[in-house]
């Protein structure tokens, strides 16, 4: 059986015409089903996924360089395998999209400037007991509310809410409800609402080949906020 190896290197890394480094991640999540409740109804509870890096004790969402060899959903998918160690079900249409001015990469004099990510929800279905970059990060499931107290960036939390608006637009989730409420008089982005579709893909490992994705499809889809990061 082969080793799932990490991809490295920037020598595929896709840029937009402002020298932006593309970039391409989700939020992974799942329903915690709870038979007994006070009211005897079945009651779901979002669990989100997030990973730890070195030397920090906040966390993130997995994410990582959109490569020119591969989709923007594949991209989202492989760095979830990659860094999570997680498979699941994708959504088709993403979250959002962000840019992030990176203060560190601008003082250097970096040609790049930041990135521009784009965003999806992914259901999971499997967790791998190993994984190619598990000795950087450590996965953690915190319940919504949780994972807001960690979120790194203003722009994570900013996403956490609108992947909670999604879910409660679906009716899927009453804690969704709740959350997106307790968190409504917090200070966030603005954005206008973005479409998110009901389509889900089940894609294949890294190293899966398919037509390369234009980034115009997907801005005419989205609508992007500016950030510092």
């Amino acid at each position: 059986m082969s080793t799932l190896l990490a991809r490295t290197g920037r020598h595929k890394q896709r840029y937009d015409q402002d020298r932006l480094r593309l970039v391409s991640g989700c939020i992974p999540y799942r329903l915690e089903k709870n038979v007994e409740t006070e009211s005897c109804s079945m009651e779901n509870k979002i669990l989100v996924l997030m990973i730890t890096t070195p030397n920090r004790d906040d966390l993130v969402f997995p994410k990582g360089g959109w490569e020119d060899d591969e989709t923007v959903h594949e991209a989202a998918y492989r760095e979830a395998l990659e860094e999570a160690g997680v498979k699941g079900l994708l959504d088709e249409n993403p979250i959002g999209v962000w840019e992030f001015r990176s203060k560190s990469r601008q003082a250097s004099g970096s040609q790049e400037g930041g990135c521009r990510g784009y965003m999806f929800a992914l259901e999971v279905t499997e967790e791998l007991e190993s994984w190619p970059e598990q000795d950087k990060y450590e996965r953690k499931w915190l319940y919504a509310e949780e994972a807001f107290k960690f979120c790194r960036y203003d722009w994570m939390r900013d996403a956490l809410k609108r992947f909670l608006k999604a879910l409660t637009k679906d009716g899927t989730q009453q804690e969704a409800r709740e959350t997106t409420t307790m968190m409504a008089e917090l200070p966030s982005i603005p954005v206008s609402d973005i479409g998110t579709g009901t389509g889900r893909q089940t894609l294949s490992p890294p190293g899966c080949s398919g037509k390369s994705s234009g980034v115009q499809n997907l801005e005419e889809s989205c609508n992007k906020c500016i950030v510092q990061g």
